[in-house]
């Protein structure tokens, strides 16, 4: 079989596999209960945690795992609009985002914030001058995704997350 929609969904790695048979298999416990047998999933959590931070020169209480990528979109665009709210309510989206982010950007919307999508070129890139333009005193959160995974795109992100933390804005991709 030739598997063509690896932006979708991909096989698992041997490698992530056997990390993770022993959790799937035997120290299945639920982390957050009291028991012995889910403090073992907790000991492995902890430490997977420590490792991540640790790569990442970040301090451990800092990094957080979800369930994949939709979750992930979610919080980190709930979570600025929440932090930030009250210091503006103007979110940049590109507009070929992943639906994942537009679908949160809908929702905020809802909730009163202004979520304006930034328009592509013809080869699917935010210019630069692009969101120059649509930055305003207003604007916390730029969202912009570095590899697009229909068109397969790769953004300017060093350069957009410049402009947009020039703005005053957070960039996220």
């Amino acid at each position: 079989m030739i598997y063509a929609d690896n932006a979708a969904t991909t096989c698992l790695s041997p490698t992530a596999l056997a990390a993770m048979m022993p959790y799937l298999t035997q120290d299945y416990g639920n982390p957050s209960s009291l028991y012995a047998f889910a403090g073992r999933a907790k000991e492995a959590l902890e430490r997977a945690r420590g490792e991540v931070a640790a790569y990442l020169n970040a301090p451990a209480e800092e990094v957080f795992f979800t369930s994949g990528g939709t979750e992930s979109d979610n919080w980190a665009l709930r979570g600025v609009a929440e932090a930030l709210g009250k210091r503006g309510r103007h979110i940049l989206l590109s507009a070929v985002e992943h639906h994942a982010v537009l679908h949160t950007g809908q929702w905020l919307q809802k909730q009163g914030f202004q979520v304006e999508l930034l328009p592509v070129d013809d080869q699917g890139v935010v210019r630069p001058e692009t969101l120059a333009a649509a930055l305003r005193p207003d604007t916390i959160l730029v969202s912009v995704m570095l590899a697009n995974n229909e068109i397969g795109t790769i953004q300017p992100v060093a350069e957009l997350a410049a402009i947009a933390h020039r703005g005053g804005a957070l960039f996220r991709t």
